[in-house]
């Protein structure tokens, strides 16, 4: 039992077959695009170098503790910088905010909102950082697929303190009330693809992230993590196949024997899906086979999509940070229409990365690289008149916050949205993050990790635990290959003696 098939070459596959090859499998990754990364591939036009998905990198113990479970750092492959400021937020056309990364500095920003508050984040984030320790020290690394695996009395009693069955929307208003503080810690709870009223308080974590930890660039971009976990991936013995698109999983006697591709036949001991869980499920497999119903999927909350738009200027943009967030209109009512009634939004909130601010390789001397993001309901109609619409939208504000013309100064553009999602990914109605992090799919009640129908098929990733996230999706890798060895054991080497 030691021919490992693993299928997807972003986050959670890389760090699945490097695990598992780690422990002497042999790995082959078999990936449908042209390069590895998944959602965070990359691409070049006109000089420009542009990050196709995540762009915020936090968390960085969770990358340090990944490459250090092989004897690595992270600065045997790339190099990090701090932002200071973190990110902007602009809360109007003349009104906005620079969020410093020294604590000292933001404390003096929050008294100058609202009277006081500094003493309560200080409240705040002490019980933020138990929940960090907890959250991201313990329960991610469950492999959830069973209640049973909470049951441990540490882990119960935890739980309580840590606020798991609180919302977060009611739980920061103990500490908060300006509706500009209380905007500013909702903001990283964006990322989990719910709204703050439904996630859970322990989800406040992620404010602890972002505030003591820090954001984070890797030089030459986001997809440098991809090529560091490629390299790591390599030198243990792992085989990537690029433009290797999976057809079928064919499975006898519970057992998955064989990975079929549109070029070829891999014989299998043990199958991780690293792709979209649901495209596993109802393409790959036959239905004997597969956990889950039509039904339940399309009962799960999604975490939201995006329209994209990746921007070439050539010519320096004012105003603007390395992260920028558009907070100028009502963020309930653009809520409502990714949530409550799925829509194209009225009157969207927007994020716009500018990397070349601290980046000079990702775009040519004396020009600017921009990624805009609008997040939108999944599954929405997405033709070039829609996303042309919204880029007017966006392109509106932004030149009316910055002061000058952007538009004339455009050398490239591309789009991408729900439809693209779903070709190059096979993602789920066209989403961007996975299933949202709402309390009824948080651990064991998120879709298992492991097929219950066929006894060495696997799944990582998003759609899974721990859950949406780089950070998570690293983790996600680690947590089901350790399943697999926990299962089958390592594989020992022959060793030949001359």
């Amino acid at each position: 039992m030691n021919k490992a098939i693993v299928i997807g070459a972003g986050f959670a596959g890389l760090s699945a077959a490097t695990k598992l090859a780690d422990a002497g499998y042999e790995v082959t990754i078999l990936e449908k695009n042209t390069m590895a990364g998944g959602r965070a591939r990359v691409f070049e036009e006109k000089g420009f170098t542009f990050d196709m998905g995540p762009s915020w990198y936090w968390m960085p113990d969770v990358f340090e503790s990944y490459f250090a479970e092989f004897g690595k750092k992270v600065s045997d492959y790339y190099d990090l910088v701090r932002l200071n400021p973190s990110y902007k937020v602009i809360f109007s056309e003349n009104e906005d905010v620079d969020l410093p990364a020294n604590l000292g500095e933001l404390k003096v920003l929050f008294d100058s909102i609202e009277k006081g508050s500094s003493k309560r984040l200080e409240a705040f984030l002490a019980e933020s950082k138990y929940k960090y320790e907890v959250g991201i020290g313990e329960f991610v690394w469950k492999p959830s697929l069973s209640i049973t695996e909470f049951f441990d009395f540490r882990l119960v009693s935890k739980a309580l303190s840590l606020d798991l069955f609180a919302s977060f929307g009611r739980y920061i208003r103990k500490f908060f009330k300006n509706r500009r503080l209380l905007q500013l810690m909702e903001f990283p709870i964006l990322f989990l693809g719910a709204t703050p009223k439904d996630t859970p308080a322990l989800y406040s974590l992620m404010n602890y992230a972002e505030i003591a930890l820090g954001t984070w660039y890797p030089m030459g971009g986001m997809h440098e993590i991809i090529k560091a976990m490629v390299k790591l991936a390599e030198e243990k013995g792992v085989i990537i196949k690029l433009n290797e698109e999976v057809k079928k999983i064919e499975v006898a006697d519970k057992t998955a024997r064989k990975v079929v591709t549109a070029n070829g036949e891999y014989e299998a001991d043990i199958v991780i899906g690293g792709a979209d869980y649901h495209h596993i499920e109802s393409k790959l497999l036959d239905e004997a086979h597969r956990n889950y119903s039509e039904s339940y999927w399309q009962s799960r909350t999604m975490a939201p999509s995006s329209l994209l738009f990746y921007v070439g200027i050539d010519y320096k943009v004012d105003k603007l940070l390395h992260h920028n967030l558009f907070f100028d209109e009502d963020f309930d009512v653009h809520a409502d229409e990714i949530y409550t009634h799925p829509q194209w939004p009225s009157k969207p909130l927007f994020y716009v990365s500018a990397p070349s601010k601290t980046d000079g390789s990702v775009a040519p001397q004396g020009a600017e690289n921009l990624f805009i993001l609008i997040p939108i309901a999944p599954d929405l109609a997405d033709g070039e008149e829609v996303r042309e619409k919204y880029y007017e939208i966006v392109m509106e504000r932004l030149e009316k916050y910055v002061g000058h013309s952007i538009r004339k100064h455009v050398v490239y553009k591309r789009s991408f949205a729900v439809s693209d999602f779903k070709n190059d990914y096979h993602s789920f109605r066209g989403n961007a993050y996975g299933l949202a992090n709402t309390l009824m799919q948080t651990a064991f009640l998120k879709p298992s990790l492991k097929n219950k129908k066929v006894k060495n098929l696997y799944y990582t990733g998003q759609l899974t635990v721990p859950g949406p996230g780089v950070p998570p999706s690293l983790i996600s890798g680690l947590v089901v290959a350790n399943q697999v060895i926990k299962e089958f054991g390592k594989v020992q080497k022959e060793v030949t003696i001359a």
